[in-house]
């Protein structure tokens, strides 16, 4: 699969920004999962030439006719695409998800839960409980 960033994105980094070229059902059963797991709206193009941009809420990869299901920016109602329809698929929106990972989460949390326990310690001490 052609990937205007060459592949050197690690599992950390962000797909913001991306384009994937599938080539193969493989790639684009890849490429969609990618674009499932992804926190941010995708715009794919299509054999028609048109483009729709949206998120992708669910796919469907098991079934005779693969196709995912999108919110699109334009659009009310859902839109289904088969797979075979999709000639790329680019991360152009905000990736909602990027740097929010568990480990900044508890880190987070932990240093709270310090400064609150230090804030409690300097009560307690004023008033001569400890």
């Amino acid at each position: 699969m052609t990937d205007t960033k060459n592949h050197i994105a690690s599992l950390t980094d962000s797909l913001e920004g991306r384009l994937f070229t599938p080539s193969s059902t493989a790639e684009i059963t890849e490429a969609v999962e990618l674009a499932f797991d992804y926190r941010g709206d995708v715009t794919l193009t299509l054999r028609s030439g048109k483009s729709v941009t949206g998120y992708i809420y669910n796919r469907h990869a098991g079934t005779a006719d693969p196709y995912l299901e999108l919110f699109s920016a334009d659009r009310t109602d859902a839109q289904r695409i088969p797979y075979g329809d999709i000639t790329t698929i680019a991360f152009t929106g905000e990736d909602t998800a990027n740097g929010k990972s568990w480990e900044t989460w508890v880190s987070k949390k932990e240093s709270e839960r310090r400064t609150e326990a230090e804030k409690i310690e300097a009560v307690t001490r004023t008033k001569g409980y400890l």
